[in-house]
């Protein structure tokens, strides 16, 4: 059985990571709209997820015997902008998420919570994952320029769930 505290700072990762959902829907529509259906079918990918993230701590917290206790999630804000500042406003939010997760793994590692600190190393990895795959997107948008962002968007199309 967790703590309520570690219970409690689960329970506030679901709303982070639903937030991501939210937030990377929200990045999908912009781009569907701005023609960049790459982008959007890439950030589409990502919100399911974020989704799946948040799935799998609220499975966790019900496992150990806690309760789930749902928070409103926040309204994205826009407007997104250019397709690189999306990806360049993405790497920051994963930047965020990372830092979330390592003050989750603080927080188990101080309560010798030894379960939730195996959950949580997936997540460490996963955020490497994450941080590295974005910040790859905003250099090769960098690099394409304006002459290049078809290429880089067609790539992005190529994004398989998984």
């Amino acid at each position: 059985m967790i703590s309520r505290k570690m219970q409690d700072a689960l329970n506030q990762q679901i709303n982070e990571e639903m937030f991501s959902s939210y937030l990377y829907l929200a990045m999908s529509a912009h781009c569907e709209q701005e023609g960049f259906k790459g982008a959007a079918k890439w950030f589409g990918v990502q919100a399911a997820e974020e989704t799946s993230h948040a799935m799998k701590f609220f499975k966790y917290i019900l496992e150990q015997g806690g309760q789930i206790e749902l928070k409103a999630i926040a309204k994205p804000e826009g407007p997104f902008g250019p397709l690189s500042d999306c990806f360049e406003k993405a790497l920051k939010h994963e930047q965020h998420i990372t830092a979330c997760i390592h003050k989750l793994a603080e927080q188990a590692v101080a309560e010798k919570d030894f379960a939730t600190q195996n959950l949580l190393q997936w997540y460490v990895n996963e955020q490497v994952e994450e941080e590295a795959h974005a910040g790859e997107i905003v250099t090769r948008l960098k690099m394409a320029g304006a002459n290049g962002l078809f290429f880089v968007d067609a790539e992005l199309g190529r994004r398989n769930a998984g």
